[in-house]
């Protein structure tokens, strides 16, 4: 479980188990030192279990998930915290990481509850690395770090943002001279300030929240066939063209990245950012595109509205990801509000 400051609120947490350190050491659960759990029972996931498969015996220790789809483990866990400014006021939040179909593991995400000039701030992120994992794991470890630093964050947070966005991504290419020019990442990010949410988003992961039980997009993908982002690249100088998708220079199919050297400065780490009052929203779902590529903002919303708990709704939609075809890793983080 990530540090949680003891004066914001109160934390849960899921106990790694103990036959699973093998797994655990070579997958995804070394992107978060958050409680790390794998699951082991099918059932729980929402699968049906072979009728006829005859059950353990009680000595046995549980296997890990594998099936004949080559199942990797996913690796969940969440918390739960007072709300800044609301006595009764609450927040619990889940993640849930998957390598899936893919030989490599791209994504990281990171969630961090801190106090930063003496309010409490959660931070929730989603990075879908490409090209190698290194640009991901990097804003993983330094992008929220960079943040909370920023001396006007709590003040003016959109302004300390983008600056800090880009400050980031500039250190980023700078540290990595020498290394991989096309390796690159994407960045979702959730901000709680007080009774604030500022979401802030680079590439084509994505936020989406539900009000009244309808989906409400909190960011928009970064994607070269948007208009405005094709003027922008033309006018960088750059352009797109059709390669099984629409890709910036025929290789990046996203139009706002970190990383990805070779492709300054057409591929920008510029953040869009959106600012919404919780009062009003039920939850938010962060996932990489390894989930939204197969599940409509619509659909995620109705998949996980009735599940409270926001660690088993971001199982929920890994594993019908998973079942729609998905073909990429697939990372997920439910934050869910209980404001009195």
């Amino acid at each position: 479980m990530n540090t949680v400051d003891e004066d914001a609120g109160t934390t849960t947490t899921t106990t790694p188990t103990p036959t699973t350190t093998a797994a655990a050491n070579t997958s995804a659960g070394l992107h978060n030192s958050d409680g790390v759990r794998i699951i082991t029972d099918l059932t729980s996931l929402g699968r049906d279990a072979d009728p006829e498969a005859s059950p353990p015996p009680p000595t046995q220790a549980p296997a890990l998930i594998m099936s004949s789809r080559d199942f990797d483990p996913i690796f969940s866990g969440g918390g739960i915290s007072l709300l800044t400014g609301n006595r009764n006021g609450s927040f619990n939040y889940g993640y849930s990481t998957f390598k899936g179909k893919r030989a490599s593991m791209e994504d990281f995400y990171e969630t961090r509850i801190s106090e930063v000039d003496g309010q409490m701030v959660a931070f929730f992120g989603v990075f879908d690395g490409h090209g190698g994992s290194r640009t991901a794991e990097y804003l993983k470890n330094n992008l929220f770090k960079n943040l909370s630093s920023h001396p006007d964050f709590i003040k003016d947070p959109k302004t300390a943002i983008v600056e800090v966005f880009r400050q980031t991504d500039a250190d980023y290419l700078s540290e990595e001279k020498g290394h991989q020019k096309d390796a690159g990442s994407t960045a979702s990010t959730a901000l709680l300030l007080g009774d604030r949410l500022v979401v802030a988003n680079v590439g084509d992961s994505r936020v989406v929240g539900c009000r009244a039980g309808s989906a409400i997009p909190l960011s928009i993908d970064h994607k070269p066939e948007r208009s405005d982002e094709r003027e922008r690249i033309e006018q960088a100088g750059g352009f797109i063209i059709w390669a099984g998708t629409w890709r910036v220079g025929g290789v990046l199919a996203v139009s706002r990245a970190f990383g990805d050297k070779l492709l300054k400065p057409f591929v920008v780490a510029e953040p869009e950012i959106q600012e919404e009052e919780i009062d009003g929203v039920d939850f938010i779902i962060i996932a990489s595109d390894g989930l939204w590529n197969v599940i409509s903002n619509k659909d995620a919303v109705a998949l996980v509205q009735d599940i409270a708990d926001a660690e088993e709704a971001s199982r929920r939609l890994i594993t019908e990801a998973y079942d729609r075809g998905s073909s990429d890793n697939i990372t997920c983080i439910v934050v869910r509000f209980d404001v009195a």
